[in-house]
């Protein structure tokens, strides 16, 4: 996308690389994560309310966050941010080299997209108390069937830390406050250390701002 000259303008007073970001959002916040692990410094923008700062209107058409700017290059699909990056800054890598690991990587980020984010995304913005119940029902029967996966791998469906985590730890920080109570017990034993795992990460906690800590006090 070639930006205008007002839009040029505006990305010109700022840094190489400038993040806008909701402060409470999960696709925000895996952009964030990414940029932690990389050891990655952007011109962070940060919305407390929700509502997007007036600058953003400038660059990005739909007005939404996140919304990545690397000097004339604007990018405001989180997915699609997060790959950037990991091919911009190459260690640690976030994806697998070999091209069948990497399609599998980008399906179960498509299937995240599809199975969980839908579901936070319904029990967040939703007016239904009925639809607010039943998708928090959902997502937590998903993440108690899937449970054994977890202990297969140090990661999800991999050795290393990837994308994938990176998608899935946003939305396993906020499960108390979408109001799914993953309680220890035999079955749910794995996801519970694999979460452990994450939110011990160094990468995730820088990532965190300080409306997200809140969420886990």
């Amino acid at each position: 996308m070639k930006l205008s000259d007002d839009a040029s303008a505006v990305v010109s007073k700022r840094s190489s690389m400038t993040l806008f970001s909701d402060n409470v959002n999960h696709y925000s916040h895996r952009v964030r994560i990414v940029l932690a692990e990389k050891g990655v410094t952007v011109d962070l923008i940060e919305s407390e309310t929700g509502s997007a700062p007036a600058e953003l209107a400038d660059v990005n058409p739909y007005n939404s966050m996140p919304t990545l700017v690397d000097r004339d290059l604007v990018l405001y699909e989180s997915k699609v941010m997060m790959e950037y990056l990991d091919e911009r800054f190459p260690h640690p890598p976030l994806l697998p080299v070999y091209p069948v690991a990497r399609a599998e990587s980008r399906l179960l980020m498509y299937r995240i997209e599809r199975d969980w984010c839908s579901l936070v995304d319904a029990i967040q913005n939703s007016r239904s108390d009925n639809v607010v119940t039943k998708s928090s029902k959902e997502l937590r029967e998903s993440f108690m069937a899937i449970a054994p996966i977890f202990a297969e791998k140090a990661f999800f469906m991999s050795d290393e830390f990837t994308l994938v985590d990176c998608c899935i730890a946003p939305i396993l920080w906020r499960l108390p406050v979408l109001g799914v109570d993953i309680r220890p017990s035999k079955q749910s034993k794995p996801l519970l250390a694999y979460m452990d795992n994450l939110f011990r990460r160094e990468c995730f906690q820088e990532s965190l701002t300080v409306q997200e800590r809140e969420m886990r006090l």
